[in-house]
C-alpha cells in the first residue's frame, strides 16, 4: 500500500512464445524468468498482492513457488500473441478483485522478460505515480545513439540498393546532432485504476517516464539470456 492506495502487481506470463519457446520458464542463474519476477515483487513493500496471469500449468506452479498467487488461469481468448497488455491487465484486475473482495487503486505490471529488475526500481515507479498524480509511469532507458532511427537504412533485396530510411538522416554529420531517445525497458509499468478502466489505456493522457540509466536487456532470444548472464557475471567480478 502507498498513501492509502492498494497495489496489485501482475506478472504476465503466457505459455506461448514463438521466438523462444516457453520463454517465461527459461532460467537465469538457475531461476526461471517468471520466478525472478515473483522474487522481486515479494521485496517491494508497496505491493499488497502479486499475481501471475498465465494459461500454462507449469508456469503457474513455478510462479506459486516464487511467491506469486494464481487466483485464476488466463482464458484462451486473451492468450494469443496478438493480445495487448490492456486486456490482460484488465482481466487480471477484475479476476483478482473477485477472488479476494478487495479494490486495487494501482496496478503495476512486471514483465518476466526484464530480469535485471530490482525492487527499488518498482518502488520508485509506484512512488512517482502516486506522488506526481500521473495516470501511468513507465520505466525507460536511453538508447545508444548508434541505434538512433535517423541512422537506420532501408535495403532493397531485389536490387541490392539502400537508402536512408528517413531522408533527414542524410543531414546528420555527428551523433551530437541527434536528439536523445528512450526505449521502454519492461522493468515496471505503474498504472492508475481509472487510467486502466476508464481511459482504457495502460498509458493514459497524463503519463510520466522514470528514466533508468542502466543498460537493461529484454529477453526475446537465447542470445539475450546469455548476454544477461555475462553482464551479471561481470558485475559480480567488478
Amino acid at each position: 500500500m502507498i498513501n492509502g492506495r492498494r497495489v496489485l502487481a501482475v506478472v504476465p506470463a503466457r505459455g506461448g512464445s514463438k521466438g523462444l519457446p516457453l520463454k517465461n520458464l527459461r532460467t537465469l542463474r538457475g531461476v526461471p524468468l517468471v520466478g525472478l519476477a515473483g522474487d522481486c515483487a515479494s521485496h517491494v513493500p508497496e505491493i499488497d498482492r502479486s499475481v501471475v496471469s498465465t494459461d500454462h500449468n507449469e508456469i503457474a506452479e513455478v510462479a506459486k513457488a516464487h511467491g506469486l498467487d494464481v487466483p485464476f488461469m488466463r482464458p484462451e481468448e486473451i492468450s494469443g500473441d496478438r493480445i495487448g497488455d490492456l486486456d490482460v491487465l484488465t482481466h487480471a484486475l477484475h479476476a483478482t478483485e473477485t477472488d479476494d473482495g478487495e479494490i486495487y487503486d494501482t496496478i503495476v505490471m512486471l514483465q518476466p522478460t526484464a530480469p535485471q529488475r530490482e525492487p527499488w526500481h518498482v518502488s520508485a515507479a509506484l512512488r512517482m505515480l502516486v506522488d506526481g498524480g500521473w495516470d501511468s509511469v513507465w520505466t525507460m532507458s536511453p538508447i545508444d545513439l548508434k541505434y538512433h532511427p535517423l541512422k537506420f537504412l532501408s535495403y532493397d533485396a531485389l536490387s541490392g540498393s539502400f537508402d536512408y530510411d528517413n531522408p533527414e538522416g542524410s543531414k546528420i554529420v555527428a551523433r551530437q546532432e541527434l536528439n536523445q531517445l528512450y526505449l521502454r525497458n519492461g522493468v515496471a509499468y505503474a498504472i492508475d485504476r481509472a487510467c486502466l478502466l476508464e481511459q482504457r489505456s495502460i498509458k493514459g493522457l497524463n503519463s510520466g517516464a522514470l528514466v533508468l540509466e542502466e543498460n537493461f536487456i529484454s529477453i526475446d532470444t537465447q542470445w539475450d539470456l546469455d548476454l544477461v548472464e555475462y553482464v551479471l557475471s561481470q558485475k559480480d567480478s567488478a
